[in-house]
């Protein structure tokens, strides 16, 4: 059997339904700004937000990881260029540039 016997006074009662109703409405005044479309749309772009940042932060490492990549192809430890491997490279883009040049002017002509 339950025990139905409380030692409370009424006053001690009283006080204590009084705090769970602050607790109470604490909890929906949460509850209603969680639920609120303002807060959605909020928390909503917050996570797009941080998801973007994350994708370019990621997209700039891979970019710089790659451009360091190239540069280290044309460029030695001390800064200076690998001309051995710039040149040909510079020759290859001289004749593709003039092969183009080369391909307007006939279509002009």
């Amino acid at each position: 059997m339950a025990d139905t016997s409380d030692t409370r006074t009424p006053a001690q009662i009283e006080a204590d339904i009084k705090r769970r109703r602050e607790v109470l409405a604490e909890t929906l005044d949460e509850i209603g700004v969680r639920v609120h479309p303002k807060t959605i749309v909020g928390d909503a772009r917050a996570k797009v937000v941080s998801n973007i940042d994350h994708t370019l932060g990621r997209a700039y490492v891979g970019v710089n990881r790659a451009v360091s990549d190239v540069k280290a192809q044309f460029v030695d430890e001390d800064g200076a260029p690998r001309l051995e491997r710039v040149v040909p490279v510079a020759l290859l883009v001289v004749g593709v540039v003039g092969l183009l040049a080369l391909g307007t002017r006939r279509r002009r002509g």
